[in-house]
């Protein structure tokens, strides 16, 4: 039987070195990446999120897609103009009752999505998502935007986009400060998948998720947007998003109407925001019957107004090119508000880029429109509705450089540039100063009573792990070990030295010069003890924990905070072995901050 065997067994013993070279490469790109410098390891993981978060998104896309070109009439998937009055209520209505019940099935936990959950995993969970999640995500979203309540796509897309990535570190055991960078890069490849804007994509993850700019970060997040860019582009081909003419600024006589156009659209977001947050005051009834009234709601609009259903990008290209008059653009900007303020208030899973960019672009064709009442010379109804995007969008978010970068890269014209930037300076200015207003989403989460701490500092120790830092001179020993043992321990020459129990749990941490001291504090050495008891003899002992060697600095100074310690012990679970790999004190994270995190 064992002759049997033999070839198998001799297979196994020469793929062995194979697989310890493996085993110690995983390793080592793992520790690696746990340095605030990791780039060709984060640049080559960004390569990946890219290319999964766009498969994850044309999934998402073509459920969307192939459900409304079914029933929609002529197969148009943004036709909903189309359908009878009667169904223009009932559908919003129906999808309400069939999301309701998922989500009264659903713990509280599980029925967020959109950015704001995004950004409150980053905060308090390290960027950790499930797989429940992004499966509740999908299903939610997908439900909203074909059941024609006022949504976008590109919320739900950011949450995919976010999760994957997250699922994807989480399943490799990366450390989380790379997850956190796996995270834009997911958000970047959605926003970029969904609208054709890689650059917007990147300002996006940096300026609204992240909220931070890093040399480290820019470039896995530029590959995984340029990435998802090309991979979708073989889909769906190089046109934007929407179909926008040749605009340009017809007179510099326009510039104090277009001061004009974004204070008033700042006003607009303001009201967008606190008219959600006014919504969510309500949170405390059952959540079935607020996704109901919420329906109820819609479905009420929209019999009257059909335009405010899904997506709506037909409208906003109809804008564009001026084929929409001046009262129904006023009437469409203000349902499309209203509705979808109070049912993400209520709790609906809508996304909220989309209809930030739809009444943007309807309030800025508005103006457009009047625009050219009053001045003769003035630029086109499409002009000022890609300037009210724009500045809608900038305002809302309080992100203005991924504004401009959006209608920059839709509208593909560099003459747009300074008349963006001034419309959307002002909108998102005079909504901060004069309304208080803050980013919906930061908005979102302070209404939860969760807070998005963004300070330097945090910044600082959110980007490095405790492998990056942790003091790799570390010698185990048994609570009493022989003296010629504690000769042969020092000739490691360690800092630390771990002291253990018999089981082989560590009981303190030695420093290795208090050892040393207290041998050479015996003149004579024929008068050492022979018998070394390590808890006992004079020395600067600390109480220690354990921290995972996945944990950023910043779970480690919440640890010392919150329990005390004097050090923790760097640990990695191997096939159920733990290994210690290091020391990290908090002295060690003081002088990262100080001398190398920023």
């Amino acid at each position: 039987m064992n002759n049997d065997f033999s070839p198998l067994s001799s297979l196994t013993a020469k793929l062995m070195p194979f697989r310890s070279k493996l085993d110690s490469y995983k390793h080592g790109f793992r520790e690696r990446l746990g340095a605030a410098d990791a780039l060709p390891q984060l640049a080559l993981l960004g390569f990946f999120v890219g290319l999964v978060t766009t498969l994850v998104i044309l999934l998402f896309r073509g459920f969307i897609e192939t459900a409304l070109s079914l029933y929609l009439p002529e197969g148009d998937p943004e036709n909903f103009e189309g359908l009878s009055q009667t169904l223009r209520a009932t559908l919003p209505l129906s999808g309400a009752i069939v999301i309701g019940l998922i989500w009264y099935k659903l713990g509280v936990v599980h029925r967020k999505t959109g950015v704001a959950y995004v950004m409150e995993r980053l905060a308090y969970h390290q960027g950790y998502m499930s797989l429940k999640s992004l499966v509740v995500q999908f299903f939610g979203g997908v439900l909203t935007v074909i059941s024609g309540q006022s949504s976008g796509r590109e919320g739900p897309a950011v949450h995919l986009g976010s999760a994957a990535a997250s699922i994807m570190g989480q399943y490799f055991k990366l450390p989380n400060n790379s997850i956190r960078i796996l995270i834009a890069c997911g958000t970047a490849a959605a926003i970029s998948a969904s609208f054709n804007t890689p650059i917007a994509g990147v300002i996006f993850a940096m300026e609204v998720v992240l909220m931070e700019y890093s040399l480290i970060g820019f470039t896995p997040i530029i590959i995984a947007s340029v990435t998802a860019a090309f991979a979708s582009q073989m889909f769906y081909g190089t046109e934007p998003a929407f179909l926008v003419p040749q605009l340009d600024l017809s007179s510099p006589f326009e510039i104090p109407y277009i001061i004009f156009c974004g204070l008033l659209i700042g006003a607009v977001s303001a009201s967008f925001v606190r008219l959600t947050l006014s919504s969510m005051r309500f949170s405390k009834v059952n959540i079935f019957l607020r996704i109901l009234a919420a329906g109820c709601f819609t479905g009420a609009v929209a019999y009257f107004i059909p335009e405010i259903m899904g997506i709506g990008y037909d409208t906003v290209n109809d804008t564009f090119t001026g084929n929409v008059t001046l009262g129904i653009l006023c009437g469409i900007a203000i349902a499309k508000l209203i509705v979808t303020a109070v049912s993400l208030g209520l709790g609906m899973p809508n996304g909220m880029i989309g209809p930030t960019l739809f009444i943007g672009a309807t309030v800025g064709g508005a103006l457009g429109i009047i625009a050219q009442w009053i001045m003769p010379f003035a630029s086109s109804t499409g002009f000022y509705a890609m300037l009210g995007m724009g500045a809608m969008m900038g305002s809302a978010l309080q992100a203005p450089l991924a504004a401009l970068m959006a209608i920059l890269e839709l509208t593909q014209n560099p003459n747009i540039i300074l008349p963006g930037m001034l419309a959307i300076v002002i909108s998102s200015m005079f909504a901060s100063t004069v309304f208080k207003q803050r980013s919906i989403f930061i908005s979102l989460l302070e209404a939860q009573g969760l807070d998005y701490s963004n300070s330097p500092a945090v910044q600082a120790l959110r980007s490095a792990s405790v492998v990056a830092i942790m003091d790799r001179k570390l010698s185990r020993a048994q609570k009493s070990i022989e003296l010629e043992d504690a000769q042969e321990l020092l000739r490691q020459k360690p800092n630390w030295i771990a002291v253990e129990n018999e089981s082989g749990q560590t009981m303190s941490l030695l420093p290795a010069a208090d050892l040393v001291h207290f041998l050479s504090s015996y003149e004579d050495n024929d008068k050492l003890p022979e018998q070394i008891a390590l808890l006992e003899i004079p020395a600067q002992r600390r109480d220690v924990a354990n921290i995972s060697y996945q944990a950023t600095l910043e779970e480690a100074l919440n640890s010392f905070n919150q329990q005390g310690h004097g050090a923790l012990l760097v640990e990695r679970n191997s096939g159920g072995l733990k290994r210690i790999l290091g020391v990290v004190t908090k002295n060690d994270i003081d002088h990262y901050y100080h001398f190398e995190g920023h």
